[in-house]
């Protein structure tokens, strides 16, 4: 049995890189939600103007790791106090946003979100938003797996490997045995 998560963290390449080599994550797929414009493109959602963030959905067996646990990895992995942004890239679109599938992943959502915002993990209030999920566009195929394809891009490079890199260490303890150093 599998479970599905949405979550929108900034750039999706990010997001995807990282929760990837987790351990009980089956696949990750970059894509669009949260917007009015059907079947959207890159382009479309770079301009701010469909209302979509870019988001990954993440495939993953609940009997391995649970929908709470990749939350609490989801919100180490990005600065969720930041309104619209992420690092340098700006816009509606790298907004964080978990899009919930089930009344159960709302109620588990909110929990971890109070959770890490009493944490002291993050300096400021979270602005994560928590939305049902009404529709999930699949980006175009040149999204898929990128930073894995891509090591020399300068994003890549200066923006994904150091978060991969981070992330690997601060949670060792999920990742799936091949990515293990």
């Amino acid at each position: 049995m599998t479970e599905t998560a949405i979550l929108g963290g900034g750039c999706f390449w990010c997001v995807e890189a990282v929760l990837v080599s987790i351990n009980g994550v089956l696949s990750v797929q970059s894509g669009y939600a949260g917007g009015k414009t059907e079947n959207p493109t890159y382009k479309e959602v770079c301009s701010s103007l469909t209302g979509h963030a870019e988001v990954v959905e993440i495939i993953f067996d609940p009997a391995v790791i649970s929908y709470a646990q990749l939350l609490r990895i989801f919100f180490t992995l990005h600065d969720p106090t930041t309104l619209n942004r992420q690092g340098n890239d700006r816009g509606t679109q790298y907004r964080s946003v978990i899009f919930w599938t089930s009344e159960e992943q709302r109620e588990t959502a909110e929990a971890v979100r109070q959770e890490i915002e009493q944490s002291g993990l993050w300096n400021a209030p979270l602005v994560t938003q928590i939305e049902p999920l009404t529709t999930f566009w699949a980006a175009e195929a040149e999204h898929d797996d990128y930073f894995r394809r891509n090591p020399d891009n300068g994003y890549c490079q200066v923006v994904v490997a150091p978060k991969v890199v981070k992330m690997r260490q601060i949670f060792a303890g999920f990742q799936k045995r091949s990515d293990q150093s």
